[in-house]
């Protein structure tokens, strides 16, 4: 006899929260509104108010049977259990269906069902989550973690109501209409801007930080695991009550009427925003209906529009993946009294309204072309969030030093001549302001690894791509390789039904790759040399464009810099690269240069991070001059201490190159006379070497573009 589950937490006993109740309410009322994301640290009870909502949903009519819980009244036509005959229904709760971190593309959208195809010789499709989710709750928790192609299948399924499974010979679309619910811890990295846009709704939860309301916290939450039943038992009205709500407006949410006044208002504040596209507008306007439908009404009005504009343009609103998504309670406010004035505007004509608002539905089917690995968000670099040093503000600044010249002469023995001397930069030099950020070039760590999934280097996974089939490696059964390796030994085998004889040795495997995350590690020459205000704009310019890249690629990423005569771990390797572009702003400049000190650093970086994660492969990224002046140590003085400190950096580079790390070495050396010393740098490294200008991968596009001309011009 299976054991009774353990009552839920209470909805209504959640102390707190209320944007996050509202929303996940309004999209109880209103499913199309396209789903919630909570954000939050972690301890803020995310996961136990989602899971306390599934049990105040309607109870749910579905045909007997039937795998993807038709209603009876209305059945899907295309159900693949279907057609169904006319039968009275049976009762079931609202399903809260949860999609874990680890899921396979199988398990949420489904998959042949093996079973079947292998013992009956039929081809039959078994269901995943997302039709166990058709008119429930779709749970995801850290969705932030999650595969991003798994987050395009389950978002395309939530815009459309539908899924569509074209796979090892099956051809299936059934209903899939849930509410979709997403909760992220930010320290643990962000959605990518083009899922985030994705979902309806965000709301941000914190912890309070009023005593009372901590007490009361603790208070009902020791009260619940002390005596879960009673205490479900004691706010069994007050949640009875709100389900009930939840019903009525349900009910009405269809017969709400949308003024033109405040489609009007709503436009308004989704340009004055500068959003793209028309989800918003869309997202903006279901949420007023179900607000409003919410507070009984029967027309949307200003206060409806106000509330849903606080849940759906915070996450909208942001130009780059760094600016921290959220509207100002002063910028809304003044957009809404700007949205006024449109509001009391007559149309010029609405001939056409009806065949705008069918081109809108249009753009939110979800019918949007898969991201290109390249592609990443345009414009500039976004401003730094608050909580760095106080270092003083970016760019030219009252009482500065003078610029240093931007190519210390060499001596004869290869290296520069003092960076703290007259003259020269001095050791704590304000940060300079970073150059517009670009899109970069792809940077690969050559070879297969099967490291974290991401977007970066190829790697086998568990969800990729099929490449092949074998019996030594992979995941799952390969179905097509099996049964051709079993097909010819049928009859020697005496087979005599439908099913198909196999043995052990017949079984082959789906040998799958895809793109792997990698631990991206910075290493930045902060000395003088490179402190001339134009180079080092250039440099933190392309390092906060890598980290972009980084960022939409699902690295982890780290940031060693080095100047005078020491190397710093300025940030460890962590998934929040939002930090390391923080850091990277507040980068001072000055000294000498460490170069032999950072690589050291960098390799006993590498070395305690293979420990933690041996999977995931690192990728260095050096950007230097290559004018080393340091040695690792005492390098006595004048000529033999400039010839130790390029010995010392060659050495130091042999040593990563023997881990087998994959480096890319960036020359920020410029002027007309270059000594090209990071190219040997590089060489020790057994890396490429690239330099600034060639980051940009539209750079790199031009100068492939010039090329064919040229060839198709001689032609």
């Amino acid at each position: 006899m299976t054991a009774p589950a353990s009552p839920r937490y209470p909805f209504t006993a959640v102390v707190g929260h209320d944007d996050m109740r509202l929303a996940l309410l309004l999209n109880a009322v209103h499913p199309r509104i396209g789903g919630v994301l909570v954000r939050g640290e972690k301890g803020t009870a995310k996961s136990t108010v989602v899971r306390a909502l599934a049990s105040l949903l309607p109870a749910l009519d579905v045909v007997p049977g039937c795998r993807f819980g038709c209603e009876p009244r209305r059945p899907d036509p295309r159900c693949p259990d279907g057609p169904h005959a006319e039968v009275s229904g049976t009762t079931r709760p609202a399903e809260l269906v949860e999609l874990p971190v680890g899921a396979t593309e199988d398990r949420l959208v489904g998959s042949l069902d093996l079973e079947r195809a292998l013992t009956e010789g039929v081809s039959a499709y078994q269901p995943g989550l997302l039709a166990a989710a058709h008119r429930g709750v779709l749970y995801v928790d850290e969705v932030n973690l999650l595969h991003d192609h798994l987050v395009d299948l389950l978002l395309d399924a939530a815009a459309m109501g539908r899924a569509h499974v074209e796979r090892e010979g099956v051809s299936v679309t059934h209903a899939a209409s849930f509410l979709l619910v997403g909760t992220m811890n930010p320290e643990e990295g962000e959605l990518r801007p083009q899922l985030l846009d994705r979902f309806g709704l965000t709301v941000q939860v914190a912890a309070s930080r009023d005593v009372t309301t901590r007490t009361e916290v603790v208070r009902r939450r020791l009260a619940f695991e002390a005596d879960p039943a009673g205490f479900a038992e004691r706010w069994a009205a007050e949640d009875a009550a709100l389900a009930r709500r939840i019903a009525d407006a349900r009910s009405t949410v269809e017969s709400v009427r949308l003024p033109d006044a405040e489609l009007r208002r709503i436009s308004a504040l989704c340009a004055a925003f500068d959003v793209d596209g028309m989800r918003a507008d869309l997202v903006l306007a279901r949420t007023a209906v179900a607000h409003a439908a919410w507070r009984g009404a029967d027309e949307v009005a200003e206060a409806d529009v106000e509330a849903a504009a606080r849940l759906a343009l915070p996450h909208r609103r942001r130009r780059d993946p760094f600016d921290e998504p959220g509207v100002e309670e002063d910028q809304l406010q003044q957009a809404l009294e700007d949205a006024a004035q449109h509001a009391e505007q007559e149309p010029a004509d609405d001939r056409n309204a009806g065949d705008d608002q069918d081109s809108a539905d249009d753009q939110d089917s979800g019918d949007e072309p898969p991201e290109g690995p390249d592609d990443g968000p345009g414009g500039g670099g976004g401003g730094a969030p608050d909580g760095g040093p106080d270092d003083g503000p970016d760019g030219p600044g009252g009482g500065e030093a003078p610029t240093p010249p931007d190519s210390p002469a060499p001596n004869g023995d290869g290296g520069s001549r003092r960076e703290d001397g007259p003259g020269q930069a001095p050791a704590n030099k304000p940060p300079a302001a970073p150059a517009p950020a670009f899109r970069a070039r792809l940077l690969e760590v050559p070879g297969v690894g099967e490291g974290a999934p991401g977007r970066r280097s190829r790697a086998r996974s568990r969800s990729g791509q099929t490449v092949r089939a074998s019996t030594v490696d992979g995941h799952g059964v390969h179905l097509p390789a099996t049964l051709i390796a079993a097909a010819p030994h049928q009859r020697t085998r005496g087979r005599s039904g439908p099913g198909l004889v196999l043995h052990r040795d017949d079984v082959r495997r789906s040998v799958r790759e895809g793109r792997e995350g990698n631990l991206v590690l910075f290493a930045v020459d902060a000395s003088g040399s490179m402190a001339a205000r134009e180079r080092m704009s250039a440099v933190s310019g392309a390092v906060l464009s890598l980290l972009r890249d980084a960022y939409q690629r699902r690295d982890k990423v780290g940031v060693v810099t080095f100047r005078g005569d020491q190397a710093e771990l300025a940030l460890p390797p962590t998934s929040s690269v939002e930090i390391a572009a923080t850091r990277m702003r507040d980068l001072r400049t000055g000294g000498r240069t460490p170069l032999a000190t950072g690589l050291l650093k960098v390799h006993q970086v590498i070395g305690t991070e293979r420990t933690r994660d041996p999977r995931r492969r690192p990728l260095l990224v050096l950007l230097t001059d290559g004018k080393a002046t340091v040695p690792a140590g005492d390098g006595g003085t004048g000529r033999a201490r400039a010839k130790r400190a390029v010995q010392d950096s060659m050495r130091a580079a042999g040593l990563l190159a023997g881990l087998g790390v994959a480096s890319v070495v960036v020359d920020c050396e410029q002027g007309v006379v270059r000594l090209g010393l990071a190219a040997k740098v590089a060489t020790a490294l057994g890396g490429a070497c690239l330099r600034l200008d060639e980051l940009s991968a539209d750079a790199v596009a031009g100068v492939v573009r010039a090329a064919r001309g040229t060839t198709a011009g001689a032609a």
